[in-house]
């Protein structure tokens, strides 16, 4: 049962509106006013959200028992929020330690800006980089862009690039913006390019590869992924843009989105991306990381993989957006030198 509504109120008496910085108290009740960044999620998306670190078993427990309250009265964890609702958070006790502050992010690195709005960021992320902190990681892309914009008041990424995949990644400033961007993305209406270089001749000027593919665990605790009957399925469109004596440029065109999907398709295939640390043939990695492959050949210390353009419809206006970035300066270099050889 949906809660009473009341009639929108101004936080006051030191009660946070949605967009303010205050995670729930471990010691008091905290109370909140949705802004219109939340409207339309889901209740218990938002508190698991606003209280990182909490198991969310706890935090469907504290909704379950009416510890939480919208509007005074109980709500169920799928209720959809709506602005001016009044939540009151119990105390939360924070399992995990506090993320990085955001005084600690080097915002002055931020990567450059292709496109924005008042809906959306799009940025040229550079390889080494990755989208999000976790895991050994202090911060990622996500926590400078929040760093740079404190007073932004919602910066979500809407998808996500390998951490050593470098090119366009799109943010969203809104929920209504990153709800239809994951609308567009989960229909396949966003078209998603990326220039890679293989090792070995590719044959077909265009190929279709339909592999289903497998998330595991290998035996040091690392998360891969493989070609396996069981997995889900996963179509990317390969065409051939250029020949070298020992390598071949290519585009792949993602159709599905699954993790490492380009570089476990080639790699199955035969043809490991050049620089994969975790598909490919790692002595020629080495050997071209310290510029010993071939004579003249420059060095390449990355994978080269590059998301260089995307087409989709802008999540607001429904304008046609089409985003371009040119491949990175190491990337480049190699190609020259390799057409130097040519």
């Amino acid at each position: 049962m949906s809660p009473a509504r009341k009639t929108p109120k101004a936080a006051v008496g030191g009660q946070p509106t949605d967009s303010g910085p205050e995670a729930p108290s471990a010691e008091r009740a905290s109370y909140r006013t949705v802004g219109p960044e939340s409207e339309g999620q889901r209740l218990d998306n938002y508190l698991i959200r606003l209280a990182k670190g909490v198991p969310k078993s706890h935090v469907y427990r504290i909704v379950r028992q009416g510890e939480v309250r919208v509007n005074k009265g109980r709500a169920a964890a799928d209720y959809r929020l709506e602005v001016g609702d009044q939540i009151r958070i119990p105390p939360l006790r924070i399992a995990e330690r506090a993320p990085t502050p955001l005084a600690a992010v080097p915002a002055a690195s931020m990567p450059p800006i292709l496109f924005e709005d008042e809906h959306l960021i799009a940025v040229d992320k550079p390889a080494g980089l990755a989208a999000h902190g976790g895991s050994g990681i202090a911060y990622g892309l996500i926590e400078r862009v929040r760093a740079a914009r404190p007073n932004q008041p919602f910066l979500e990424l809407v998808h996500r690039l390998d951490r050593e995949t470098s090119g366009i990644l799109l943010l969203a400033k809104s929920r209504r913006a990153l709800l239809e961007l994951h609308s567009e993305l989960r229909e396949g209406r966003v078209e998603k390019r990326y220039a890679v270089l293989v090792a070995g001749t590719w044959v077909n000027d265009r190929q279709h590869v339909r592999l289903p593919l497998r998330k595991y665990v290998n035996r040091h605790g690392e998360r891969r992924v493989s070609v396996d009957d069981e997995g889900v399925a996963s179509h990317t469109i390969f065409s051939l843009l250029k020949r070298y004596e020992r390598f071949s440029l290519l585009e792949a065109d993602l159709k599905t989105g699954r993790t490492h999907q380009i570089r476990v398709h080639l790699a199955h295939l035969g043809f490991p991306i050049v620089g994969d640390d975790k598909y490919g043939d790692f002595d020629l990695n080495k050997a071209v990381a310290r510029g010993g492959y071939a004579p003249g050949l420059s060095r390449l210390g990355r994978m080269f993989l590059h998301s260089g353009a995307m087409d989709f419809q802008h999540p607001v206006t429904s304008q046609p957006m089409a985003l371009v970035t040119p491949l990175p300066a190491d990337c480049s270099d190699f190609l020259k030198t390799l057409d130097a050889q040519l």
